[in-house]
């Protein structure tokens, strides 16, 4: 158990001698200690309630009873490894089969996005023969070293590219190489990929897999164009590789139309491997990953086994169960389809009011404001998006920043969030995004607020 009446300063203290710089707190300068959480709101250690605009992974909302007890009763009946029959696994398996498409039918249970994606690489690899891989600019898809490696969002300031990564750009149709004004964004999109396809087998060299982020999250909340994946999937099937959709920060519902965030690109387009994790067990360690028959196969014939010590216990299932329970008998997806039409509509009326917001993107509880310094250029306003979070913070509203710009406000809140809260969130960005219009002539200004 924690200490009892511990104070935020004595924490803090703690943190910094114990734990590594690395390990970074939101808002570093006055750090929130956060001591319980319900639904859609944290609350801290002096009580005060926040409204939590971003916490993805507390998918169905925040400590949800439901979820809680599926936990604890599993917990006091059994919990170990997944090598004994047990029910829950493949009761899980098989709800999970039930939201895809019918050709994903096999399925590896772990304990986080990173394991997730590490295992579709090595699935990737072993399936094709093949070793390098594709990936969009910006993107970031774990924290493992075989990840960071396929991280443009983390290599570029670490060891940088390897030989066997190929980055094709990221398909931001609003300051990406291909607009909102072309006449086909997917298809100019799609063909950047072939273009780095192509390069790559110059060099002799053989595609093992494109991984991509069904909704690019760390590179600015972007929504890919409608039809992008399929022509993607083309190109990358004719050179050998697969086509790997990571679900992991937009799945289970987030997008409202669909469960799944890759659904949006078309009914009949299917990828080869899915991952997920995060918002799967709201808060629990557990990950997925889904492929197909033959995929498995191939890993299989290797005839060393696959074995995750933690991944699919009676726990992680019966809590992966009770998530997609409460996504069921809470209808949240239908939530989320209604509530982020609400919230986009009013953050819409924001951009027409306010010029520093640019752009407004999103589709379900995935949206993004893009903020900038100017119509023309579409310079990314950095200073003027922090000082932004900073004062929603005040004002007990929690939010943060993505993109390479870090200029783009994001929301991704529990499902639970409602059009209150949305309503709520907006009056105070416009009080706020007012008053800099009224009292700061320039951004630079900004940083003298004390």
């Amino acid at each position: 158990m924690a200490a009892v009446g511990r104070g935020k300063a004595e924490t803090l203290a703690l943190r910094r001698r114990l734990l590594s710089d690395s390990c970074r707190l939101f808002y570093p300068e006055d750090p929130i200690k956060i001591v319980r959480g319900q639904g859609q709101y944290l609350y801290d250690d002096e009580g005060a309630e926040y409204l939590d605009c971003i916490n993805n992974v507390a998918h169905v909302g925040h400590c949800h009873p439901l979820v809680v007890r599926a936990a604890h009763g599993q917990n006091q009946m059994l919990n170990t490894n997944s090598r004994y029959l047990h029910d829950n696994i493949v009761d899980y398996a098989q709800r999970l089969s039930e939201t895809l498409p019918e050709k994903l039918c096999v399925f590896y249970f772990l304990n986080s996005g990173s394991e997730a994606n590490d295992l579709a690489l090595r699935l990737a690899r072993q399936y094709t023969g093949h070793w390098d891989v594709v990936v969009l600019d910006h993107a970031y898809h774990g924290h493992l070293s075989s990840l960071i490696d396929i991280s443009p969002y983390k290599f570029r300031d670490l060891d940088g590219q390897k030989e066997w990564v190929h980055v094709a750009p990221l398909p931001d149709t609003y300051r990406g190489l291909y607009r909102e004004d072309h006449p086909n964004p997917a298809g100019a999109y799609a063909s950047e990929v072939q273009r780095v396809v192509n390069s790559v087998q110059e060099k002799g060299r053989k595609i093992a897999a494109f991984f991509v982020e069904s909704l690019p999250s760390v590179a600015g909340q972007i929504i890919p164009p409608a039809g992008y994946f399929p022509e993607v999937a083309e190109h990358i099937h004719r050179a050998g590789g697969l086509f790997v959709a990571d679900e992991i920060q937009v799945g289970f519902g987030r997008v409202g139309k669909h469960f799944w965030a890759f659904q949006l690109q078309g009914e009949d387009f299917v990828p080869d491997i899915v991952t997920m994790g995060k918002s799967i067990g709201n808060g629990h360690p557990v990950a997925c990953v889904a492929t197909t028959q033959a995929v498995a196969r191939a890993f299989e014939a290797t005839g060393v086994e696959y074995f995750n010590t933690f991944g699919g216990s009676p726990v992680s299932c019966a809590v992966g169960l009770a998530v997609l329970d409460v996504l069921e008998k809470e209808q949240l997806r239908a939530h989320a389809a209604s509530v982020g039409s609400v919230l986009m509509e009013l953050l819409r009326q924001q951009k027409a009011k306010h010029p520093i917001i640019g752009d407004v993107r999103g589709i379900g509880l995935f949206i993004g404001v893009d903020l900038i310094k100017d119509t023309a250029t579409r310079t990314p306003a950095t200073e003027e998006a922090n000082y932004v979070v900073s004062r929603l913070k005040e004002n007990y509203i929690l939010l943060s920043t993505d993109g390479p710009g870090r200029n783009v406000l994001k929301f991704k809140p529990p499902m639970c969030f409602s059009v209150d809260n949305a309503r709520h969130v907006v009056a105070k960005m416009d009080t706020i995004l007012t008053d800099m219009e009224k009292k700061v002539r320039s951004c630079e200004t900004l940083r003298l607020r004390p």
